[in-house]
């Protein structure tokens, strides 16, 4: 029989971004309130359609551009101030996921150093940093006088996939790094593990596991003082991508 198209439900194709930060010692995710139908008025993760011109990559990185302004950096150069890490997470295509028509939605996470507030653009009528924990509350999430409600679509179930493949992901590679300026410090970085974890650190323990790990950290050569206190040394992220031994998330 020869293949007819049309003898086949459509249906679309979208990412979905989980983008990840720390900002005062806390894991924050990027939220955008949506200004169009479904779902007007809700905070939801950034994303949209995929375009037939673009594979989702491509699409991803336009998505986190017009949304929220971030650009996706290439890990073989140095991060640009405001770059992002991006990789695929999973896809997720519940045929009542989307009321709009049957929609499959690749999410996508990005990692990034702390970043000034966001700019909302596409469908998003307000872009903002918020903790992780807040975005997640059973509730659901509201700031101000706005009404707390859950995030759109299943938005709640993608960011929770995306924190535990960070949790998880900074066990066994260098990819806490992403979180770091270029040059940072052995102190910013327990930091990040501390926010992406969720738990305290001891700063002797870590110091000593993270120098002794074998192309974990490479130094530069300077120091710096904005911690306040004695000058502390710089490092940036070494050659390897895969921690031996790893990083061990401490059991809560």
């Amino acid at each position: 029989m020869p293949y007819d198209p049309s003898a086949f439900p459509p249906f679309a194709v979208t990412v979905d971004l989980v983008v990840l930060t720390v900002r005062r010692h806390a894991l924050c995710a990027l939220a955008v309130r949506r200004g169009e139908s479904p779902f007007q008025g809700r905070w939801a993760l950034p994303g949209g359609f995929v375009r037939a011109d673009e594979d989702l990559a491509q699409a991803a990185a336009r998505e986190l551009s017009e949304e929220t302004g971030l650009c996706v950096h290439d890990p073989a150069v140095p991060a640009a101030d405001n770059g992002a890490h991006l990789e695929q997470l999973a896809t997720y295509g519940d045929p009542e996921r989307d009321p709009r028509m049957r929609v499959v939605s690749v999410a996508h996470l990005a990692l990034a150093p702390d970043l000034p507030a966001p700019r909302a653009g596409g469908d998003a009528s307000n872009a903002r940093w918020a903790p992780v924990e807040d975005l997640l509350k059973k509730d659901g999430y509201g700031r101000d006088d706005e009404p707390v409600a859950p995030l759109a679509f299943d938005h709640a179930q993608i960011l929770s996939d995306g924190v535990e493949r960070a949790r998880s992901k900074i066990e066994y590679s260098s990819l806490a790094t992403a979180f770091c300026p270029h040059e940072f410090t052995v102190g910013e970085l327990r930091r990040v593990y501390e926010a992406v974890w969720g738990v305290a650190l001891d700063p002797r323990n870590f110091h000593r596991k993270v120098t002794g790990t074998p192309g974990f950290l490479v130094p530069t050569g300077g120091t710096t003082t904005r911690q306040g206190g004695r000058p502390a040394q710089l490092f940036r992220a070494g050659g390897a991508t895969l921690l031996n031994p790893p990083m061990l998330r401490p059991e809560v």
